[in-house]
């Protein structure tokens, strides 16, 4: 039965001659707004999808986007991330000394430094990996070379070897840290202690030389990795930590202007100008850290927006106190630059918040990390470290961690001597209402 509304849009009064041709004026309809659609693409094909004049460096959409741009739209692009990272942030003046950390990789390779004071430093680890001298020399020309190369002013270059950490002679100390990794047993964990190792070795270079800032070539792709790992590590409190910009938990503060770039477009861009990289030699990772980041580099292959989408959700975290530089001020600074520190940066009479961290991998400790204190008097010179470090680098025989505490650089040492139970004897009486006596049960 038909109903008398004007207005109904079913099909109710409709005959079956009238549904027919309602079906033809939409196909026709369709077909139309098609023919547009395809007049537009396809003057629009083959063209950059910013500009829209020049050609773009790939038209294959396996590339992605950023494939699909021209060469000056990607430059341009890639370069407004890295300097919006750095002013935005306030992360670095005119007038600081910048040490960066150089592997050799495409995230190293960039040349829009012109403006502050530029070192580089390149951590040879080939005793770790029993690398043949022919190869690490090898190696060690190609970055000498790439460094004598940059655009003026001259950089000075610093070899670090890994074992430098230790204040002894290189062979004392190569031997000495063979004898350290070879008493981890964990090859998550020995891989972990190797990475706290390298910045320490970059510390102590840019404190040494009068550096005020380091700067990592850590991009979206790295973080994304260590934001899940870090997770199945258990080292979710500490994360927020370790994926912000600026992190002033060190002696010298650790910037990361790259954060929001891919790998992917670093090495695009090395291809467009020329860059030469280097290829270093390290054994494959194996453990969480091999796992995960064969995971996320199956991630991205099924969605190109999966690492953006890790670093993204991670960057909701909340940071530490610590991960803003303290505010200096200078009048040789723009007036600009001075406006941008006073917005992001600690005032001067801002103090850090009075976090305790681990004195292997100096992540801030959660509060159960510091309620296992009652666990430290067993023996005198046990300090408390983060659970992740306790699990995968310290041995379970509390004899064997007397001895690895003899093997670790002076450096770790010391933190872990100054962080023993007299340092901490303040923060368990804080909490002592929270702690169960031997007596009561937790129920």
């Amino acid at each position: 039965m038909a109903c008398s509304a004007s207005a109904c849009q079913s099909n109710c009064y409709k005959t079956q001659q009238e549904e027919e041709e309602a079906v033809k004026d939409n196909n026709n309809t369709n077909s139309f707004a098609a023919n547009i659609s395809s007049s537009n693409n396809n003057s629009n094909s083959g063209l950059c999808l910013k500009c829209k004049a020049n050609q773009p460096i790939s038209s294959n959409s396996d590339g992605g986007d950023d494939a699909r741009f021209c060469i000056d739209c990607f430059r341009g692009n890639l370069f407004g991330k890295f300097r919006f990272a750095v002013t935005s942030n306030a992360m670095i003046a005119p007038t600081d000394n910048v040490l960066v950390a150089f592997s050799g990789g495409p995230s190293s390779r960039d040349r829009s430094l012109p403006v502050f004071g530029v070192g580089v430093a390149f951590v040879d680890e080939s005793s770790v990996y029993s690398v043949p001298s022919n190869e690490t020399d090898k190696v060690i020309g190609d970055v000498r070379l790439i460094v004598e190369n940059l655009a003026p002013p001259s950089k000075e270059l610093y070899i670090v070897s890994i074992e430098s950490v230790y204040s002894s002679d290189s062979g004392e100390g190569r031997e000495r840290l063979k004898k350290l990794l070879d008493a981890v047993g964990d090859a998550t964990g020995r891989e972990d202690l190797l990475l706290h190792l390298r910045m320490l070795a970059l510390q102590k270079v840019a404190s040494q030389n009068g550096y005020n800032r380091l700067l990592l070539g850590s991009c979206v792709s790295r973080i994304a990795c260590h934001v899940i790992s870090a997770t199945v590590k258990g080292q979710g409190y500490s994360l927020p930590a370790d994926v912000q910009y600026v992190d002033a938990r060190w002696e010298i503060p650790v910037v990361l202007p790259l954060r929001d770039c891919l790998a992917k477009e670093l090495t695009m861009l090395c291809r467009i100008d020329g860059l030469k990289t280097v290829e270093l030699i390290r054994s494959p990772c194996t453990g969480i850290n091999g796992l995960v980041s064969s995971f996320v580099t199956l991630l991205q292959e099924e969605n190109p927006s999966r690492e953006c989408t890790i670093m993204r959700t991670a960057g909701k975290l909340i940071p530490f106190h610590f991960n803003k530089i303290e505010e200096i001020d200078d009048s040789n600074v723009l007036l600009a630059t001075r406006r941008r520190q006073k917005r992001y940066n600690l005032k001067p009479n801002e103090s850090f918040s009075s976090e305790s961290f681990c004195f292997i991998c100096n992540s801030p400790l959660s509060r159960s990390d510091l309620l296992s204190l009652k666990n430290l008097e067993s023996h005198k010179t046990s300090s408390v470290c983060c659970s992740s470090c306790q699990f995968q680098i310290l041995p379970q025989d509390p004899s064997s961690v007397n001895e690895l505490y003899t093997l670790l650089p002076e450096q770790l040492f010391a933190r872990a001597k100054h962080d023993n139970l007299d340092h901490y004897s303040a923060l368990r009486e804080q909490i002592q209402d929270c702690l169960l006596s031997e007596g009561e049960d937790e129920t």
